[in-house]
């Protein structure tokens, strides 16, 4: 038998005070997917994987930047890849002015720092900026590319 019950402000009340729980998981739930779609919709730079940041490399008109810091860089990095670590990036922003005309990608360890590096980024003004999604970690382990190992530093400041 079909119910006769309509429903009302009151019986939604009802039911959030019954079902608090549920009523704050959608409540947080909804938030976050909203806050998602701003961000994505703002962002002004790309992903790429490990693969296709070979293939814009191999384009010529590409640098690397790699946002960790010297000592992480000097482990092993990508070969030509310009360190500037996060943590001084926002004080030498003027310095990436001259990549203004590349391709850039910008690559960390586990890929967590690149999209705030790329934040920053391109807040300075360059517009082709692409972040390589899993960082070294992925470049190296699952992607077995090539890393080059050195004790010099090829710095950007």
């Amino acid at each position: 038998m079909p119910s006769t019950e309509t429903f009302t402000p009151e019986r939604l009340i009802e039911f959030i005070l019954n079902h608090y729980i549920l009523a704050l998981a959608l409540v947080v739930v909804t938030y976050l997917l909203i806050q998602e779609l701003f961000d994505s919709a703002l962002k002004k730079f790309g992903f790429v994987s490990p693969l296709l940041a070979v293939t814009k490399m191999n384009d010529g008109n590409t640098v690397v930047i790699d946002v960790r810091e010297y000592d992480e860089f000097n482990k092993g990095h990508i070969e030509s890849a310009v360190n500037l670590p996060l943590s001084k990036i926002k004080d030498h922003t003027a310095s990436l002015e001259a990549y203004k005309n590349n391709q850039v990608l910008i690559i960390c360890q586990e890929g967590t720092r690149s999209s705030s590096a790329g934040k920053i980024i391109t807040k300075a003004g360059l517009k082709d900026v692409f972040v390589i999604t899993g960082g070294m970690q992925a470049w190296q382990e699952d992607y077995k590319l090539p890393i080059k190992v050195n004790q010099k530093n090829k710095a950007a400041v």
